[in-house]
């Protein structure tokens, strides 16, 4: 088949695009060098990795305050209507002289032995912190000013509006880049020459991950190989003539936008494809769970990084998304108070909590015994929103939980000053200090700036640089939230 000049560039800018989204995996690569040499992990090797739970995870149901237990399940009309989760089932903590119990399914290997490892252990080894009713905020507000209209953020309680303000940290408007994006920007210069960007979506293209100047690279963890993307078969003599042509047809043109940034994508995506060529073998066994198999990827591509020379990156940004938790209905399962809170398949937030522990305590094994790079590595949670604590609906299959504003996050790795709470923790009272109304929608008392600034001050980035990337950083009191050392 003979094509002209324009089906060509046509057809190499569809390739560039879906190389943009590079679904390539290292499974499918078919190389097997299983590098017996010894790992050298550069010695200020730093990594953050974003877990979106999309939809708006119900953190009233994922910590609970044990000693408020009566205002959390009765109260508000939990208990009544099946959503609350009994004593018995929940796990245990103290942090900062209160009692708190995790959602079962946080470690539901501690109700059945039989069940993967989850978080519980991870937390008594004091790598494992909640950052307590974290949410988008414009400035500092009360429940007054919420109530006479001030200082709330652009279309609060929307899904879109409110999953750009977590990921943008932007409350007040529409926004066009995300805080990880904008790291990436002022610290590019750090991976200077290196072969992939910074940041790195397992999720297809993000917000989080757009700056103004970083290109992102968004990986699929399905396994589908980068040669299957491009329009020519390039191997052999006739390939190698095929890739001079393209990449000759390539620098054509180049002063017109589109034409540009399709060449620049697809250089990118070959780059990738050449640096990224060995399989790296990750021993640590995942979940075969879309969360788990995210985390896998992104363990590889760090494995890659620290084990091919030609990677060279010394600080990594991946973001991932476990989708679901928007629960309005059906969130406990058919039996809320069985061991496993709903077991691991039964019941929208019981069985996505068993997917995100299982899969978040497989990847702190790859860093901390697999790799033992624990220390450089920490991982975080963030979620539309929380959701009301007065349920909607009732009866096992109709009761959920609607959408709210502050929310519980979690924080992993070897550097977190863990087995704490920080932040403050809500009064569990409808109409209370803490509440928007009467329905237990809890008025963030952290901001995503201090949370994203603390997570950003560990990484490296410059004091000078923080109010370009949080620029309402300043009109709150705690820049350093103190949960990483």
């Amino acid at each position: 088949m003979t094509l002209n000049r324009r089906d060509f560039l046509r057809r190499s800018s569809c390739a560039a695009i879906s190389a943009a989204a590079f679904t390539s995996s290292f499974e499918q690569l078919g190389l097997m060098n299983l590098f017996a040499q010894q790992l050298e992990v550069v010695s200020d090797y730093r990594v953050l990795v974003c877990i979106f739970l999309a939809g708006g995870n119900d953190g009233n149901n994922t910590v609970v305050a044990l000693d408020d237990y009566n205002n959390y399940a009765n109260n508000s009309g939990r208990a009544a209507a099946g959503l609350a989760l009994s004593q018995q089932v929940l796990l245990p903590i103290s942090a900062g002289g209160r009692q708190f119990g995790l959602h079962p399914n946080l470690s539901p290997e501690v109700a059945n032995p039989g069940q993967p490892r989850g978080l519980l252990d991870v937390w008594n080894q004091g790598k494992l912190a909640i950052v307590a009713n974290v949410g988008n905020l414009i400035q500092p507000l009360t429940r007054t000013d919420y109530q006479q209209g001030r200082f709330r953020p652009y279309q609060l309680f929307s899904h879109s509006d409110q999953v750009a303000q977590q990921q943008s940290g932007i409350s007040n408007a529409p926004a066009q880049t995300g805080w990880g994006g904008l790291i990436a920007d002022r610290m590019n210069s750090i991976n200077s020459g290196a072969p992939l960007p910074m940041i790195i979506s397992i999720a297809g293209t993000s917000l989080f991950a757009t700056g103004k100047l970083t290109r992102q690279l968004a990986v699929s963890a399905a396994p589908t190989s980068l040669n299957n993307l491009l329009p020519l078969t390039m191997t052999g003599d006739t390939g190698n003539a095929r890739r001079s042509t393209f990449d000759a047809i390539r620098s054509f043109d180049t002063g017109l936008t589109l034409v540009k940034a399709s060449s620049d994508t697809t250089s990118q995506a070959l780059l990738a494809s050449a640096a990224l060529g060995t399989d790296p073998a990750v021993t640590t066994v995942f979940p075969n769970t879309g969360i788990g198999n995210q985390l896998k990827q992104v363990a590889k591509l760090i494995k890659a990084n620290l084990t091919q020379q030609a990677l060279g990156l010394s600080r990594q940004i991946f973001f991932c998304q476990l989708g679901g938790f928007d629960t309005h209905s059906n969130q406990t399962g058919s039996n809320p108070t069985s061991p496993n809170g709903g077991g691991a398949n039964s019941g929208n937030q019981g069985s996505l909590l068993f997917q995100l522990s299982t899969a978040m305590r497989a990847f702190y094994d790859f860093t901390s015994i697999e790799m033992n790079i624990a220390s450089q590595v920490t991982t975080f949670t963030l979620s539309d929103f929380g959701r009301a604590l007065r349920p909607s609906g009732s009866g096992a299959t109709t009761v959920g939980s609607d959408h709210a504003w502050g929310n519980h996050l979690f924080v992993m790795g070897g550097a977190v000053l863990g087995s704490a709470l920080y932040g403050t923790y809500p009064t569990l009272a409808m109409g209370g200090p803490n509440d928007t109304d009467t329905r237990g929608r809890w008025i963030p008392t952290t901001s995503i700036d201090e949370y994203g600034a603390t997570l950003a001050r560990w990484y490296g980035l410059a004091p000078a640089d923080m109010a370009v990337v949080f620029p309402n950083l300043s009109r709150f009191a705690n820049p350093n939230l103190g949960f990483l050392g």
